[in-house]
């Protein structure tokens, strides 16, 4: 504290501050100061550094007008508008003026009231604002609870001055000769040691009970700073007789660690009582714990191992050991809950309630570990979300993408500083239980480096034969995780490790078709995305229509996130349109849409009628579901050269090159001459030439463009074909079959050429899918060139072959020697 000019500003006259008071004018000039605040009735030193602050102080100083001292918020801000200042200031006025030899600028001011800033006037040249004068501070010393507050802030105030030896004993002397108890409590307020927000929190009072109240609360603490200063100097003091100078520093931080008491006992105590009412499961696990909890005891509080054996232990009692979710076995709820939440992804949900089926049955399970494999965006980790629902478990998820620390996995030792359990553990105590649904997202992107290889430390996590005895190398006991449903999700089979595939049941999650897709947006997208963006169901409809245009004009993709993304899109727009009162359309319909969201991305392939020969039209799967290929194929004169173009892998290069050969040997039973072969070339053709294409299920209708082009009989433009063929004609079985066939609906093709073995694929196909489809099993070429093949010649090409004359030759005779 500092008692300084105590007794002149006490003793200033009052009556010319009250006159000055009532003609102060409603506007006034502020003065903006950092880190400190000004009381009424005090005289204080300010220095003013910024420019505009030191012109403010020469204008008041020049006109004899009063300024408002107002303490800043921020004290980093440079140039402060009324934003940056507090809301209650003190009206002073400026007894003197000092410029000090480095140029800066000190004033000495004297408070006159408090007041309240009500708005801002002017920011240039200087800052003013409109206020409303506060009552200053009132003590009625009659009052018994007045006086006896007032008498306990000056015991205080005098026990604080004979504590600290920066106080001189003088200022005991000026304090009792202060008469305005105002002025007392004010001087006060200024000169103790306390921040500017606390101080800024006395000025606010309004009344002396609740600023006296306040006041003796801040003295109180730091009367007792000062006595526990004093009874550490006091007690080090006697330590000192055979130690240097120097060592007094330290000491004294000794004894303060002294004073803050040992809390070992505390802990040991707490971390018992909860131990004993741990249910562990394990005896081994308990007596590992009581073992830790012994040789804790033992420890300095002060020493680093303190704190490390502290949060092992509470990491043991925190680890749920032996407590386990109470799972539901009602398989109808649980196969409503997932048919709720997701739809399609039949045969992931009837592998979930085979799960529920087992463990109703068995009480508990083993066996594989679940991988759900597909594209971005199908659904594989709200999939988990949705399966721990449905067993009425506790969730976690861990992304293992980027992860190349083995210790991610198995935890550090506790020997290195900064050491934690593993990620496993980790996510086991935040679910705080023992049988969590564990969702292992992207685990096909583990990476490894010389930190270790993550993928092998799984190799123990999801292996059904090792993982009941899972060890942590920070919890260095052994963990059961048999009970844990593990669910890994991967983009990409082909990047991850063996071992761990080995390990897992994949579950392929191929894609939605475009019917699924349609449901999706109807139940779960549109619905989430209108509440989301603000809009009630009032506001915002859309059509069938609508939703397959964005389907298939707008995104291409195997799951429904761009999906997503585009409905998100329209309903943004339309929430601009309620907020700024525009009028718009209620119904979103396919014009809304490309209004909205502007021109289509992608272009709908339109069937129409061949027009030529040499054009068949196949069937194809990809991630974002199945398409329809068109193969053309051109004859010209020349020497029976092949050419293949089209971006084509070597399994649909070698699937040409076997059509051709076949078709070549069996040439007769097709009315094709032998001799054409060789005097024309063939060219192959697939369009869409920047996209890549392999697989091996364009077979049959390769053959069938080939005979098409070599006949000149048209290929009938209501029928598609997928299938693959052999040297011997044989046509064999592919994939994709569900979304080959909705590809063929979607342009309005309802005959369909398929393998004989791929009917069972076809039985398991929902029926309304299969509405006014017609199918054709073959097994051998011929059959599929029966059926593809019309009646209608093409004569756009007029082919002539020459009969092969070179055997009437005569050879030319050997030249001798």
């Amino acid at each position: 504290m500092i008692f300084s000019e105590v007794i002149e500003s006490d003793s200033m006259p009052q009556d010319s501050e009250e006159a000055s008071q009532d003609t102060a004018p409603k506007e006034i000039l502020i003065l903006p100061i950092r880190n400190t605040v000004l009381f009424p009735q005090v005289i204080m030193p300010i220095t003013v550094g910024r420019e505009k602050s030191a012109n403010l102080v020469q204008h008041a100083n020049k006109n004899n007008l009063h300024i408002g001292i107002v303490t800043q918020k921020d004290a980093q801000a440079e140039d402060p508008h009324i934003e940056h200042l507090q809301g209650v200031g003190v009206a002073a006025r400026i007894l003197k003026k000092i410029t000090l030899p480095d140029g800066n600028l000190t004033i000495i001011v004297q408070g006159l009231h408090r007041f309240a800033i009500e708005e801002q006037v002017a920011f240039e040249p200087f800052l003013k604002v409109r206020y409303t004068k506060l009552a200053d501070l009132s003590i009625n010393l009659e009052n018994k609870k007045d006086k006896a507050l007032l008498s306990t802030i000056k015991d205080n105030v005098k026990k604080m001055v004979e504590l600290s030896p920066d106080i001189p004993s003088e200022a005991q002397d000026a304090i009792e000769n202060i008469d305005r108890p105002e002025f007392l409590v004010n001087f006060i307020c200024t000169h103790i040691n306390l921040d500017s927000k606390e101080k800024q929190q006395l000025l606010e009072q309004t009344t002396f009970a609740e600023r006296g109240k306040k006041l003796l609360k801040f003295l109180s603490r730091e009367l007792q700073l000062l006595e526990l200063k004093h009874d550490i100097s006091t007690k080090t003091h006697n330590d000192l007789e055979q130690q240097q100078r120097d060592y007094f520093i330290r000491q004294q931080i000794k004894t303060l660690q002294d004073e803050l008491s040992d809390n070992s006992g505390q802990d040991s105590e707490r971390l018992a009582k909860r131990g004993a009412e741990k249910n562990w499961g394990n005896p081994k696990v308990e007596a590992t714990f009581q073992k830790e909890l012994e040789k804790f005891a033992r420890q300095n509080p002060q020493s680093p191992e303190y704190g490390i054996a502290l949060n092992y232990l509470e990491l043991m009692l925190d680890l749920p050991w032996a407590t386990y979710s109470e799972v539901e076995f009602d398989l109808k709820k649980a196969q409503e809950i997932l048919d709720q939440d997701h739809y399609g992804l039949q045969k992931v949900k009837e592998r979930i309630l085979e799960f529920l089926a087992v463990l109703k049955l068995k009480g508990s399970h083993s066996g594989s570990i679940l991988c759900l494999h597909g594209a971005p965006g199908v659904g594989k980790t709200s999939l988990g979300k949705s399966i721990a629902k449905a067993l009425g478990r506790e969730y976690v998820r861990l992304s293992l993408g980027g992860m190349k620390d083995e210790s991610e996995i198995r935890g550090h030792r506790r020997t290195y500083i900064g050491a934690m359990p593993g990620r496993i553990i980790q996510n086991l105590k935040k679910a705080g239980t023992s049988n969590p649904v564990f969702v292992l997202d992207e685990i096909d992107k583990v990476g490894n480096d010389f930190r270790g290889d993550p993928a092998s430390a799984l190799l123990e996590v999801l292996d059904p034969e090792q993982n009941h005895a899972f060890n942590d190398h920070y919890l260095e006991v052994d963990y059961d995780l048999s009970k844990v449903f593990f669910i890994a999700t991967a983009n990409d089979l082909s990047t991850l490790h063996p071992a761990l595939r080995d390990r897992m049941e994949i579950i392929d999650l191929s894609g939605y078709t475009t019917e699924e897709k349609l449901e999706i947006g109807k139940r779960h997208l549109f619905p989430k995305q209108r509440t989301e963006n603000g809009l009630k169901a009032k506001d915002l409809k859309i059509t069938d229509e609508a939703l397959l245009t964005l389907i298939e004009g707008y995104t291409r993709e195997a799951g429904v996130r761009n999906f997503e993304q585009k409905i998100a899109a329209l309903c943004r727009k339309i929430a601009k349109s309620v907020a700024l009162e525009e009028k718009y359309s209620k119904t979103i319909s396919p014009a809304q849409v490309e209004k909205l969201l502007g021109a289509p991305i992608f272009e709908r392939e339109n069937h129409q009628p061949y027009t030529t020969a040499g054009i068949a039209m196949g069937l194809a799967w990809t991630q974002v579901g199945g398409e329809v290929l068109y193969i053309e194929s051109l004859l010209s004169k020349g020497r029976g050269k092949l050419t293949l173009s089209g971006r084509l892998g070597e399994v649909m290069k070698e699937s040409a090159m076997t059509a051709l050969s076949f078709l070549r040997a069996h040439a007769e039973k097709f009315g094709i001459e032998a001799q054409i072969f060789e005097q024309y070339d063939l060219h192959i053709h697939i369009p869409a030439g920047a996209v890549p294409k392999d697989g091996p299920s364009a077979g049959i209708t390769l053959l069938t463009a080939m005979v098409s082009a070599y006949t000149r009989r048209k290929v009938k433009s209501t029928i598609a074909m997928t299938g693959e063929i052999t040297l011997q004609g044989k046509v064999l079985p592919v994939g994709g079959i569900k979304e080959k066939i909705l590809a063929a609906k979607r342009l309005g093709v309802y005959e369909l050429i398929l393998c004989q073995k791929n009917k069972k694929e076809v039985d398991e196909i929902e029926n309304f899918y299969k509405e006014k489809l017609n199918f054709h099993f073959v097994e051998n070429a011929h059959q599929v060139i029966e059926l593809a093949l019309s009646d209608q010649m093409a004569d756009d090409l007029k082919i002539e072959v020459r009969k092969n004359t070179s055997e009437n030759k005569k050879r030319r005779p050997k030249r001798t020697s």
